[in-house]
């Protein structure tokens, strides 16, 4: 067994599944200081700010601190909380009394949507219904203010979730009013990962329900709100103004391709150069780079956070340990996977080049509604680039539009596009319609079955060189779980071979790249 170099009298650990700030800090957890991100809030001043980065790049952690830092909070008792000391010692603290005086002055509301994933409207519905009704609870204390009384009876039954539904599409503006009433302050409002319930609307069958929910929901709290001080909200991807944010004019909007904020979403390479140096894996950073590196957000380089901290983690009990692809298990696969499901051949070949290495150059445009997404195959490029699954190498415009060229941004992503998309290129082609392929093959008609199998291996996707092993693995699968034959892969028996007492037919199939040549002869005969 590998010996552990970690030390808990010298070295801090690492926040392995932490998105709570005060955790972090109180624990006195490892952590990359990201607060200059609440100073540049600050001094831009802008009324809505939608941040959009892939799944895993620290978005929730970052809204816990913004939560911390400008939270005026009560506990139910009526006692205040005091959340100052969570800054001692970092960035904004270095920022001056300009700054943060801002800390502990206002109300906040905090509303995460990432458990909003469930299979039915019904059932999407309430898991809202519930995260509202426990931000509700979390500010019951208001309700023991005389100035709250004529609004008591319907925060209550919000809290309960005993609202009617109709109550509900304007519950976070009804929130906001009830603490500006409250505390006489203007309200932040941070909602966070806004397009879960989107995404899993969309994926089964209830997006346009899901759509008008959301719309009215956010549109009465973010829409020239008296009460509302500013509001951040963060998600995967830019969903197009018109589904979601209609007519409002005071949303600003930073994506990866903006400059703003870059740097406070994943680490950058002196921050993970940081880590290694501190733990004593100086030696291990050139791979953490290889693996892990590689996003480009503005003008700034990436890592992917989650992993990074994991491998770090995984070093730390053993320095031999193997780099794992820890994203692939953790960011949300399923709306690639129905996209490349049903991506065409030319499209599939493109994948398989970047596969190889290549660059691509792809339009791209940062406004799209999940409705949207199969109507035009460039939507597929589109998704997987703002979703982390490729990195951008340059960007040129052209008749206002942006022209991006594309490439795989690391080896934890190469590593998902060799197994899981690979698999899900190869699993369509044994699960389609092998009616024609398979009779050919037991019918001994070399013809018609080298014609089917060329079709099947151009709709295939291989990762390497054409490898005896890519071969053998397409026939086992188009092969495999046919009714009256059993498939046996190299195996042997008796005397060095297999014991056969039934009709042989042989085949002598001859490849080549993604063609064939199919030859078949009785076991008597000759080619």
């Amino acid at each position: 067994m590998a010996e552990s170099i970690f030390d808990p009298k010298v070295m801090k650990a690492l926040p392995v599944g932490y998105d709570d700030f005060s955790e972090v800090i109180e624990k006195n957890l490892y952590y990359v200081d990201k607060t200059f991100m609440i100073r540049d809030l600050i001094k831009q001043g802008a009324k809505v700010n939608l941040f959009t980065r892939p799944r895993r790049f620290g978005k929730t952690l970052n809204m816990s601190m913004l939560q911390y830092f400008f939270e005026d909070g009560w506990d139910i008792a009526g006692k205040k909380m005091e959340y100052r000391h969570l800054f001692d010692g970092l960035e904004i603290a270095s920022c001056g009394e300009e700054y943060m005086k801002h800390q502990g002055q206002y109300p906040v509301i905090f509303l995460t949507l990432k458990g909003a994933k469930q299979d039915t409207w019904e059932e999407s519905f309430d898991a809202i219904k519930k995260q509202l009704a426990s931000e509700y609870d979390r500010h019951a204390y208001i309700l023991e203010n005389g100035r709250l009384e004529r609004y008591k009876k319907r925060f209550e039954r919000i809290m309960m979730c005993e609202e009617d539904k109709s109550g509900y599409n304007d519950a976070l503006a009804f929130l906001v009013k009830c603490l500006y009433t409250c505390y006489g302050k203007k309200v932040i409002l941070l909602i966070d990962e806004y397009d879960v319930p989107l995404e899993t609307a969309y994926l089964n069958g209830f997006y346009d329900r899901m759509v008008g929910f959301i719309r009215s929901l956010f549109e009465s709290a973010l829409k020239t709100n008296p009460y509302l001080e500013f509001a951040v909200l963060t998600g995967c991807l830019r969903v197009s103004k018109e589904s979601i944010f209609t007519g409002m004019k005071n949303l600003k909007i930073y994506s990866i391709l903006n400059e703003q904020y870059s740097g406070y979403f994943g680490f950058t390479d002196q921050e993970v150069l940081a880590m290694c140096e501190y733990y004593g894996l100086d030696k291990h950073y050139e791979r953490i780079k290889e693996w892990y590196n590689g996003y480009r957000f503005g003008d700034t380089n990436v890592y992917n956070p989650w992993s990074v901290i994991l491998q770090v983690d995984e070093y730390l009990s053993d320095l031999e340990a193997f780099p794992e692809a820890h994203w692939a298990n953790s960011s949300s696969n399923s709306i690639v996977r129905e996209m490349i499901n049903r991506a065409d051949r030319d499209t599939k070949d493109e994948i398989e080049q970047m596969i190889h290495g290549m660059q691509l150059e792809k339009p791209v445009h940062e406004d799209i509604t999940y409705g949207e997404i199969y109507e035009k195959i460039e939507n597929l490029w589109n998704f997987m680039f703002f979703t982390g699954y490729f990195k951008m190498e340059s960007m040129r415009i052209e008749k206002r539009q942006r022209y991006v060229t594309l490439s795989i941004p690391n080896e934890e992503v190469r590593y998902i596009f060799e197994s899981k998309i690979r698999d899900w290129f190869h699993e369509e082609v044994v699960n389609g319609d092998r009616t024609v392929l398979l009779r050919a093959f037991f019918g001994s008609d070399g013809e018609t079955f080298q014609r089917e199998l060329d079709r099947v291996l151009k709709e295939c996707i291989s990762y390497h060189d054409y490898y005896e092993n890519f071969y053998h693995g397409v026939l086992t699968g188009i092969l495999s779980g046919t009714k009256d034959y059993v498939v046996r892969s190299n195996r042997e028996g008796g005397n060095g071979r297999n014991d056969l007492y039934k009709k042989i037919v042989h085949y002598g199939i001859a490849f080549f790249g993604k063609d064939c040549l199919v030859k078949v002869a009785p076991a008597d005969g000759a080619f």
